[in-house]
């Protein structure tokens, strides 16, 4: 009885020329080649010319850096839309923006203090809530919004309330809010961040934003702080 022969291109393999492990391993027989595999250099070098990437660059070179007013503002004003058409109403719409500027506020705090230990020989933490709301008012304004803000008040009938004043909020020059959400402030990103702040340095506080337009700056904004009971006696604690 005849068998049909193997086609030239393909090669048998005997079972008594080779051992079962030669089989289970084919870079030990001849008939395999395996290519040889290069090796990984994960140090990489910069082209002539490029431009760094943004993680080699020091925290403290960037510190005067600014950011494009138009690309922050095309920005936010998708943030808005994109949370707009999933909420119910305008409370929830300014509670998410709330909550997203809170999330900045934590990276926002995390970066001025890193900055502060560097370039300080003995850096300071504000204990008291008046510098901490100086600090809030100059040195986080001036990071996140190139300028300090325009004022500080405090309530004449509730003890626990505080306002920082912003004649012209960047984040909503762009903005063209409609008549029937006209009590929407767009600036309850910003109170996130100072609430993201103040819980940061030990000053617990609910912070939330409302327009107060008047005829010199129709896009006037209040920053309303209301602390929490427990910061006022500690204050009253720390005078004595």
């Amino acid at each position: 009885m005849s068998y049909a022969q193997p086609h030239p291109r393909f090669s048998v393999l005997s079972n008594s020329s080779l051992s079962s492990g030669e089989h289970l391993s084919p870079a030990s027989s001849s008939r395999f080649s395996l290519p040889s595999v290069p090796s990984i250099n994960t140090a990489t070098t910069p082209k002539p010319g490029a431009r760094p990437n943004i993680y080699d660059r020091p925290l403290n070179k960037t510190r005067n850096a600014e950011v494009s007013s138009a690309a922050f503002a095309f920005l936010f004003s998708e943030i808005v839309q994109y949370t707009q058409k999933r909420v119910s109403g305008i409370n929830d719409l300014e509670r998410r923006l709330n909550t997203l500027g809170y999330r900045i506020g934590t990276r926002v705090l995390e970066l001025m203090a890193w900055r502060n230990e560097s370039a300080a020989k003995a850096p300071k933490r504000e204990t008291r809530f008046l510098p901490a709301l100086m600090s809030i008012h100059t040195h986080v304004w001036r990071a996140v919004f190139g300028k300090p803000a325009d004022a500080i008040e405090k309530s004449v009938e509730n003890a626990d309330e505080y306002m920082i004043i912003d004649n012209d909020p960047p984040i909503t020059r762009n903005i063209s809010v409609p008549r029937d959400m006209s009590s929407l402030s767009c600036s309850s990103f910003t109170a996130g961040i100072v609430e993201a702040v103040l819980d940061g340095l030990g000053f617990s506080a609910r912070v939330t934003a409302h327009n107060t337009p008047t005829d010199q700056y129709p896009n006037r904004t209040t920053i309303l702080i209301k602390l929490e009971k427990s910061v006022l006696e500690r204050e009253e604690a720390l005078k004595t």
